[in-house]
């Protein structure tokens, strides 16, 4: 009886995992639509985005911080370049409330993090970034080329 019943889970749980996969977290269907959107890091779960985006964090204590306002308007300024790289950008600057983001990254006052699709932290800057800095700090990472076709395998 044990046997069926671990044949039946076995059987279940791939017919599970696909349902799962099917249903896109809210997050991800929202930058989908419009990635041309800022993000709360308190609604943000890097490990859904895995694989599928990659994050621009930025963190500061509060939203008055001025290197937290000009990180914020340099990216609003060419958010496009950072969709086209499948950029989602999150914002954390309540540090009171423990984000996944801020748990994992441990940032102390101001820092702009960009974490590749793979989780790995590409970036980590004590001060702002402009976008074409970014978008090349990624055209030149192995995963992005291999997305754009860039890397050849053999020769």
């Amino acid at each position: 009886m044990k046997h069926l019943l671990a044949l039946a889970l076995c059987c279940a749980l791939p017919a599970f995992a696909s349902a799962q996969d099917a249903q896109d977290p809210p997050l991800l269907e929202q930058w989908q639509e419009n990635p041309l959107q800022i993000f709360d890091a308190a609604d943000v779960d890097p490990d859904a985005l895995m694989w599928r985006a990659r994050i621009v964090v930025v963190f500061a204590e509060t939203t008055f911080d001025p290197q937290y306002q000009e990180q914020v308007a340099l990216l609003l300024e060419d958010m496009g370049e950072l969709a086209e790289r499948d950029v989602i950008v999150v914002t954390d600057a309540e540090p009171d409330e423990r984000s996944p983001l801020r748990s994992k990254l441990r940032p102390h006052g101001f820092a702009m993090v960009l974490i590749d699709k793979d989780g790995r932290v590409a970036l980590r800057k004590p001060a702002p970034w402009e976008v074409h800095e970014i978008t090349r700090t990624i055209d030149r990472s192995p995963l992005r080329m291999q997305e754009a076709g860039s890397v050849r395998i053999g020769r």
